[in-house]
């Protein structure tokens, strides 16, 4: 018998958009319960879809937080690209845009990223797709840099990523303004960048 109701049938949604609308719902869950309340049955509830097609895009809960954590960095990397894109030509206007999208990024999450982060401290997936987030986002940040400042130092290229990991979670917790927060950073990136390295030469006995 044909359906007379008028309504349009539902589309079936590619895996891709299916992948993007469970990290979706994982981030509404959060949210609203935190990630004690994050298991792969009540995201399959949320979402209204069955549990094994949760466990066939993610494995386990770890998998989950990983790709939320995933989707945050290259978002994070995304807003440092085009802000990039207008770029003036000198250091302390680059450092200032760095620093933006640094803190701007990191507020955007609210305290959802800084609840993944929690959730998987200590795991060996989260060591690992941190530091693949990071290699990628301080390439990024070496290219925009090197040009004003000649070669840079992996090591104050890391200070960088902690003082904006620092910065930003005071600015969370509102005991800085996220002005400051960029200025600070911003102020970090400059020293980085204007710094000679460390003096090797020998102390005099």
């Amino acid at each position: 018998m044909r359906d007379l109701s008028g309504a349009a049938p539902r589309r079936r949604l590619s895996k891709q958009e299916r992948h993007a609308q469970l990290l979706h719902v994982a981030r509404e869950l959060i949210r609203d319960a935190g990630t004690d309340e994050l298991t792969l049955g009540r995201l399959a509830e949320r979402a209204g879809v069955t549990k094994p097609l949760v466990y066939d895009h993610f494995g386990d809960r770890a998998g989950v937080l990983a790709e939320l954590y995933r989707e945050f960095e290259a978002r994070q990397r995304e807003m440092l690209g085009i802000a990039l894109d207008d770029a003036e030509p000198d250091l302390p206007a680059v450092a200032d845009l760095v620093a933006g999208a640094y803190i701007d990024c990191c507020l955007a999450e609210g305290r959802e990223l800084a609840d993944v982060v929690a959730a998987l401290e200590g795991s060996a997936t989260l060591s690992r797709v941190r530091q693949e987030a990071e290699d990628a986002y301080l390439v990024m940040c070496r290219a925009a840099l090197e040009p004003f400042a000649g070669p840079l130092d992996m090591a104050g290229m890391h200070a960088i990523v902690g003082a904006g990991d620092a910065l930003a979670r005071s600015a969370l917790a509102g005991r800085i303004s996220a002005g400051r927060a960029r200025g600070a950073l911003a102020r970090v990136i400059i020293a980085v960048a204007t710094d000679d390295g460390p003096d090797t030469t020998p102390e005099a006995s």
